[in-house]
């Protein structure tokens, strides 16, 4: 009843938080407008759907998105 786990044997679970527009586009610097034309041209990572109309990004795609374009710069 439930799941036999070894003792001893940890691994660590990375919990990823769903990020909202107005955050995204906090941290990126860009519009609405520009994240959903880019989105559409593949150039940013796409959105979960959490409902009918609500939507939100994976944190971690939005910052590897991020550290990807600086390391680009230099």
């Amino acid at each position: 009843m439930g799941e036999k786990v070894e003792k001893g044997v940890t691994a660590p679970r990375r919990v990823t938080r769903l990020i909202r527009l107005p955050e995204v586009q906090h941290r990126v610097g860009l519009g609405r407008s520009t994240i959903y034309r880019w989105m559409a041209d593949g150039k940013f990572p796409k959105p979960v759907q959490l409902g009918s109309y609500a939507v939100a990004w994976a944190e971690d795609d939005v910052d590897t998105w991020v550290e990807c374009r600086l390391s680009k710069k230099t």
